[in-house]
């Protein structure tokens, strides 16, 4: 089993719950590949470097997973159909972090300033 850190990017309008219902629905897929999600983070909704698809705005969410090197593609080719993905990039890497990523620890600090 390989291991990736994967990064979907979801449309500004939908809220909050729908994101996380969305993150959900990639994880079943992911389990349905025969790989498993060691950790979810919601980096929530952030300013875009140019609009995507009419979005200026989009939700972040990173999935740390590991899954068979084979079945990659298929879950590529289902962010792919998904009409409120928007971009997607999934980074195969040696070992999964155990800490939160940058992303996070700027969205504590942000909240503890």
């Amino acid at each position: 089993m390989a291991y990736y850190e994967s990064v979907l990017v979801f449309r500004q309008d939908l809220t909050e719950p729908q994101v996380k219902e969305k993150a959900a629905k990639f994880t079943e897929i992911i389990k349905e590949l025969g790989g498993n999600v060691k950790s979810t983070e919601f980096w929530g909704l952030k300013n875009l470097a140019y609009i995507i698809r009419k979005n200026r705005k989009a939700h972040y969410v990173m999935l740390n997973i590991e899954l068979p090197g084979n079945q990659i593609t298929e879950l590529e080719r289902r962010s792919r159909i998904d009409e409120d993905v928007i971009r997607f990039l999934n980074v195969r890497v040696e070992e999964l972090s155990k800490i939160p990523s940058i992303m996070m620890k700027k969205s504590t600090e942000e909240e503890v300033a």
